[in-house]
């Protein structure tokens, strides 16, 4: 169904949020938004929302599954304001947000779904996921000049690395159980990308409740949202292969002519799969076994 704006959404459809998963997927443009709800929707979410340009066409027997809803993702803190409605909206709700050309990955997703990890997560009292973004990109950019192709997607291998990530309000030393995380495009074309979107992780995968909200660096006012671990051990972390961050390099004038390959010495042929992922360290289980 499609809606005029979030707020015919939440007007129209509060049953859609009262059981979640639910997805949201924010369309910054018309690139893989086809292929970005299906996977999202065979990860087991109960419900998926497209924010989305009145520009955008999609099937109708995709569309008649989804809840569009016309949104400009070039206003002023976009993606921010959408997700703290829809959290007022849905508390204790789990839910989930990304953008087109993204696309879930979680620790045995090829067997378990979605519910299940977030059901297992639940119990152990966690109200976040911590969620990597890992770049990929076409490795023949001569061919794919915007950089996108599911079937000749590539990724880096290694140069992932964390910092402490300083409290401002304590002397600048480091927060409990948080970090900063770097790697990807992002570091590797650093000079191109601004300081403040240099990180790679977000809490895409939470659980609403009254009084939340998500700041412009993917982060929680609440801090035990942001932490990637449980004081007595290690939770699961899931990964988010995304093309974003290559799409945006190669439409800004000022960085695609700079860029004649994303592939260098530690690419790898990415092979759409859990167990890579894991591999890598990129994602990690926890206790789910």
């Amino acid at each position: 169904m499609r809606y005029s704006g979030l707020n015919d959404f939440l007007n129209s459809s509060p049953e859609a949020l009262a059981k979640g998963p639910v997805a949201m997927i924010f369309v910054e443009d018309l690139v893989e938004v086809d292929s970005t709800v299906r996977h999202h929707q065979n990860a087991g979410f109960k419900e998926v929302l497209v924010f989305a340009p009145d520009a955008l066409e999609l099937p109708s027997a995709l569309e008649v599954d989804i809840h569009r809803i016309d949104y400009d993702m070039s206003a002023p803190n976009a993606t921010q304001t959408a997700v703290n409605k829809v959290i007022e909206a849905a508390p204790k709700v789990w839910l989930y947000y990304c953008y087109n050309a993204e696309y879930l990955f979680h620790p045995f997703c090829e067997t378990r779904s979605i519910a299940e990890l977030l059901a297992f997560h639940t119990e152990e009292r966690r109200n976040g996921v911590l969620s990597y973004v890992v770049d990929l990109y076409a490795d023949d950019l001569g061919h794919y000049p915007n950089a996108v192709s599911l079937e000749n997607a590539w990724m880096d291998k290694s140069g992932y690395y964390a910092l402490g990530r300083p409290d401002l309000e304590n002397d600048g030393h480091p927060k409990e159980r948080q970090l900063d995380f770097f790697g990807g495009l992002r570091w590797r074309f650093e000079e191109h990308i601004p300081a403040l979107r240099r990180k790679i992780d977000r809490i895409a995968l939470f659980r609403a409740r009254p009084g939340l909200k998500l700041a412009a660096d993917h982060t929680f006012n609440d801090e035990e949202y942001n932490t990637y671990a449980c004081p007595w051990h290690n939770n699961i972390t899931v990964a988010i292969a995304s093309f974003r961050t290559a799409k945006a390099l190669k439409s800004n004038a000022g960085s695609t002519f700079d860029i004649p390959t994303f592939k260098w010495h530690n690419s790898t042929e990415f092979e759409w799969s859990s167990k890579q992922l894991l591999d890598l360290g990129l994602m990690e289980p926890g206790q789910w076994f």
